[in-house]
């Protein structure tokens, strides 16, 4: 029985059921490259029509790339029927699997087939052109069991990605899972994201299916977009995996298939996707691998910002050095591209870039902004490239979602503070006073790290000098006296507040005892706390008589024990005498009285 009439009794027969992996993106390449595939079956011919199960472990095949093209990327695929073989060897190099895939064909009983990826672009690199012979590959112990349902087969593919800087800018995509198209659900999707169609001029896809047959045309076709694509007399529109191989020109690849097509046609410039349908209503068909070459020649903007520098602490104002690029591109990037800058997503300033901006150069600029007042001292600052300030850019790119750059910014700020209070202390004589103000220190700052000093003028506070050392023994000769306070932060901003120290007139002391015989010791009637404090005040001394004795005040010395309008100073005798003081200050309205003691010897 051949295969189409097994396969068709099998339709009829069984339900198939399979597993599978979806094809995604690989790798994007964008510049002058271009691609090709290297590769061969282990088959003898095609299942189809073997009369018995025959497979080889090795095949080989030429790479013919042109003196002026140099290898960027070799991707190594194998496939087979059963559960897989997962090391081989490249000429004569060992190679194990670093990603596999699978599928299962239940049709009543499991057939099971795999395909591996390795990366080999250093061997490929090393060894350039010539024969790549892949070896040890075997399915042998699987090709009984698939030959009943002649699905037995074995092949090797490499996609090689080149550079040429005659070819024109290109972007080619690598996509790869494991997908069927099956004799029992007789169409697959295949959607391919990521694409960037800017000119369809040469457009081209290839792939690399495994399990296709020649002799298997019943409904067979590949379309993209909608559009039935073919490569005739090669690839027929009703047969298009046919194990041929567009490289080569070969239609013996058997049960494999490395086909390359023409799309022009059938991609639209602007286009970011296309659309694989293949249809089967026999052939059971695993695509592996999908290459797609697209004329991209465009440029890629993203910025970054370098440095903020605030212009001065309390300002709004801020100078960003920022630095537009045009790296992953495949086109220069002109002049007056737009660049605008978002605090919290409000517009704050604009601007353009200045110059055409090479493929993988940049140019570095800066703008000073000022930030709104609605917008608080943090916030984030957003600049995006090639955004005229209403979300619309007006660039075509190939990345349209990488134009965005944010960080966290914190204006500068004077630190906060708190006021410290006034200080009284008791007037030492004409306004002077002593002040410990050194615990004010960690009671006006708001953080630990703050730096507090103090100064004596307002100038020497801004200007940071001559700050006062002994603020828990200040003397201030004359009062009110301001002390200003300098509060700075790490960044250093500062604040300036200050507060008064005042001095009052605490009440007088008196020393009631007099011994005025020149010993030096209480020899006049001293009064602490008096003179040049109550500038007014009127002290009398009377005797126990109430005989007035002495009258002083401000300008007068102290009493020393002698009787006024006396014949020779009168010394007045020792004994128990009364005085009354008038400190005629507002705060004290009564005069203060009191006995005093005078004793000559």
């Amino acid at each position: 029985m051949n295969k189409q009439l097994q396969l068709l009794f099998l339709l009829l027969c069984f339900q198939a059921i399979w597993s599978q992996q979806s094809i995604t993106l690989y790798n994007q390449f964008n510049g002058r490259y271009d691609f090709t595939f290297v590769g061969n079956t282990l088959n003898e011919e095609e299942n189809s029509f073997q009369f018995s199960p025959t497979i080889l472990t090795s095949s080989s095949a030429n790479l013919n790339l042109g003196p002026t093209d140099t290898i960027e990327a070799a991707y190594l695929y194998w496939a087979g029927c059963g559960t897989g073989d997962f090391n081989i060897q490249l000429n004569s190099t060992p190679i194990n699997a670093t990603r596999t895939f699978s599928n299962v064909l239940a049709q009543g009983t499991d057939y099971n087939f795999f395909s591996a990826f390795a990366d080999v672009t250093a061997l490929v690199q090393s060894q350039g052109n010539g024969t790549y012979t892949v070896s040890d590959l075997d399915v042998s112990s699987f090709i009984n069991y698939h030959f009943e349902n002649r699905t037995n087969f074995a092949g090797w593919a490499m996609v090689i990605i080149y550079k040429n800087n005659t070819l024109p800018l290109n972007q080619l995509n690598v996509y790869d899972g494991l997908q069927v198209v099956s004799i029992a659900q007789n169409f697959l999707d295949v959607s391919l994201n990521a694409l960037n169609v800017i000119d369809n001029a040469d457009a081209k896809i290839g792939f690399v299916a495994w399990e296709g047959d020649s002799g298997l045309a019943l409904n067979e076709t590949l379309r993209i977009n909608g559009n039935i694509i073919s490569n005739p007399p090669l690839n027929p529109e009703t047969n298009a995996f046919n194990s041929t191989n567009s490289i080569t020109n070969s239609n013996q690849l058997y049960n494999m298939d490395l086909d390359v097509y023409n799309i022009q046609n059938n991609i639209n410039i602007g286009d970011t996707s296309a659309l694989i349908q293949l249809t089967s209503g026999l052939d059971y068909v695993m695509i592996n691998a999908i290459v797609t070459k697209l004329n991209s020649q465009l440029p890629d903007a993203t910025i970054e910002i370098q440095e903020i520098v605030p212009v001065a602490c309390n300002s709004r104002e801020i100078t960003i050095n920022y630095e537009a690029f045009n790296v992953n591109a495949t086109a220069n990037l002109n002049p007056n591209t737009p660049i605008t800058f978002y605090a919290n997503g409000i517009a704050v300033g604009s601007t353009f870039t200045q110059n055409t901006i090479p493929i993988g150069g940049s140019e570095t600029g800066s703008i000073t902004l000022t930030i709104p007042a609605t917008i608080p001292f943090q916030f984030t600052l957003t600049v995006v490239i090639d955004d005229t300030g209403n979300g619309t850019g007006v660039v075509t790119e190939i990345v349209e979602n990488n134009n965005n750059f944010s960080l966290e910014v914190s204006l500068l700020t004077a630190p906060a503070y708190n006021q410290p209070e006034d200080q009284t202390s008791c007037n030492l004589g004409f306004t002077s006073g002593i002040f410990d103000f050194s615990s004010y220190e960690n009671e006006i700052k708001t953080n630990p790290l703050h730096i507090v000093t103090f100064h004596e003028t307002q100038q020497e506070a801004q200007n940071n000098t001559n700050s006062i050392i002994n603020t828990n023994h200040y003397e201030a000769t004359t009062t009110p006296k301001t002390i200003w306070v300098r509060i700075e932060n790490e960044n250093g901003c500062y604040s300036i507040t200050s507060f008064l120290l005042l001095t009052k007139n605490c009440p007088p002391i008196v020393y009631n005892a007099v011994s005025p015989n020149n010993d030096g010791l209480n020899d006049i009637f001293f009064i602490k706390g008096l003179r040049n404090i109550f500038l007014n005040f009127h002290l009398e001394v009377y005797n126990r008589w109430g005989r007035l004795l002495w009258t002083g005040n401000n300008n007068t010395p102290d009493w020393n024990g002698k009787a006024e309008n006396s014949i020779d100073g009168e010394r007045v005798p020792s004994g128990t005498y009364y005085y009354i003081l008038h400190l005629n200050d507002p705060d004290y309205p009564d005069a203060l009285t009191g006995y005093l003691q005078v004793k000559w010897e």
